[in-house]
């Protein structure tokens, strides 16, 4: 059985924004078990929760946008990734802006960070999407 994963500690990064190049904070916390990963916009007057998911892409023109009502973070290519690689499930995002610092351009910071936290297995296994027909998605003609 392959477990679910999150963080075993939390950890912090602070950039700038790559189209905002306003400051940001990031708090990377461990989740519990099929949290998922979530987006938590800490700045806002009340705190909202943007969970990762095909649903709450709102944009892809120069960087990938998630967003919840009001509340949105762009720009999560690249933590995404590092996430993915290091094959992380749940882990909630503490952000204090609604862009992800560029840190060095690449995923290679978010690789760092996360593993200096160090990776921890779940008592749950790891939940996997099975295509069972072809999937085909297309706008216009």
């Amino acid at each position: 059985m392959l477990q679910q994963r999150t963080l075993k500690t939390l950890t912090k990064a602070v950039g700038v924004g790559l189209h905002s190049g306003q400051r940001v904070e990031l708090t990377l916390r461990p989740a519990p078990v099929n949290t998922g990963i979530v987006f938590r916009r800490v700045d806002l007057p009340h705190p909202v929760d943007i969970p990762v998911n095909a649903a709450s892409v709102t944009d892809t023109r120069l960087a990938s946008t998630l967003s919840k009502g009001d509340a949105r973070v762009l720009t999560v290519e690249h933590l995404m990734s590092a996430c993915a690689g290091l094959g992380l499930d749940n882990l909630i995002i503490d952000i204090t802006a609604e862009e992800v610092p560029i840190l060095d351009g690449s995923s290679a910071s978010f690789v760092f960070l996360l593993q200096s936290a160090g990776i921890a297995l779940q008592k749950a296994p790891r939940r996997f999407i099975r295509l069972k027909r072809p999937v085909q998605v297309s706008q216009g003609e």
